[in-house]
């Protein structure tokens, strides 16, 4: 009870059902309550399954028409938001068994399929298949149903920087044209300079 995470659900579960019921502006009194004790805002309009975990909890935002399946773990900056002022449904809807890490933004009435996991700092703004892995800004499949999409492979602890790979590629891609270009110029490599540049040695004792 002690666990901020478990007051926020709590907390959401109460403002819910009183919504709910009809009850006029106590449910947002209690998500402005919650959230100043907490750190976690969830708005009381938002639907939440069953076995909802939030783990440190602090920053973490739920929009009024976000809609959350069972089995749902959230870490600690994650963001369920929309992305304008429209009417309607405008937030995401997240399926059973999904993982979202730490900072990631999930905004517009984007859905999340089931078993899929988000990376931490990840902007996700399309559909995410299930049993997908996202990482990126903006977010991008990196594995689906277990198979590679791109890049080395992947878990949840070690995930791939695409950009990072990208770049490492250009820099060895690089190189090699400069060798390249350096044999058709008949100018000596850099590997061929190392190789010339005299070793030194021990100097020769006596006159």
């Amino acid at each position: 009870m002690n666990w901020a995470g478990v007051q926020a659900i709590l907390a959401h579960r109460v403002a819910h059902a009183l919504l709910d019921a009809g009850v006029p502006g106590l449910p947002m009194a209690i998500s402005y309550a919650s959230r100043a004790v907490t750190g976690v805002e969830i708005h009381p309009a938002a639907r939440i399954g069953d076995e909802f975990f939030i783990d440190h909890g602090s920053g973490i935002v739920i929009g009024e028409t976000t809609e959350i399946g069972d089995r749902v773990t959230l870490y600690q900056g994650v963001t369920l938001g929309g992305t304008g002022f429209q009417r309607g449904k405008r937030h995401p809807t997240v399926s059973d068994g999904v993982t979202i890490g730490s900072g990631a933004k999930l905004l517009g009435p984007i859905s999340v399929g089931h078993d899929a996991k988000i990376g931490a700092n990840t902007v996700v703004v399309a559909d995410v298949p299930d049993k997908a892995t996202v990482v990126g800004n903006p977010g991008h499949p990196v594995r689906v149903e277990g198979r590679k999409v791109e890049g080395p492979d992947t878990d949840w602890i070690h995930l791939p920087d695409p950009l990072a790979e990208a770049i490492k590629a250009l820099s060895e891609r690089i190189a090699r044209l400069e060798e390249r270009l350096a044999e058709l110029d008949g100018k000596p490599t850099e590997g061929e300079v190392r190789q010339l540049k005299p070793k030194r040695g021990p100097s020769s004792a006596g006159g």
